[in-house]
């Protein structure tokens, strides 16, 4: 292991084969499911209020995502991305902002009714057309 910084407050540490040492889990203190809400890849997440300064429980990827919702509805897949973590981890995170509501989201409309077998052949017979 090796680490790439000479300031101690901002080591990075890499191990050549597993990569980066710190989990997912260090930043969800160890839970693997939000507090709430089931947060689907394309759920959208907008900031609904500003985190006060050295709020306990909030860490940096916290801010970095009230800052990413600030101006546009951004969704979980979007900010799993940016954030280069996965989308469990970042569910956690969401349900974090949104008990703080510091973000509201706006889940996939659900229809609860199964589509008609006509429905299924006809969307068939155009992926064949394609």
């Amino acid at each position: 292991m090796t680490s790439l910084s000479d300031d101690p407050g901002q080591e990075q540490w890499l191990d050549e084969e597993a990569g980066r040492i710190v989990r997912p889990y260090v930043m969800t203190r160890g839970r693997t499911k939000p507090s709430r809400g089931k947060f689907d890849l394309i759920t959208l997440v907008m900031t609904t209020g500003a985190p006060t300064p050295g709020q306990p429980g909030l860490g940096p990827e916290h801010l970095t995502i009230v800052g990413m919702c600030e101006e546009r509805p951004v969704s979980v897949a979007e900010i799993a991305a940016h954030l280069d973590l996965p989308a469990g981890t970042v569910r956690v995170l969401l349900g974090d902002l949104v008990d703080r509501r510091l973000v509201a989201v706006q889940e996939p409309h659900r229809d609860n009714e199964v589509l008609s077998l006509d429905t299924y052949k006809a969307v068939l017979n155009g992926l064949r057309a394609l």
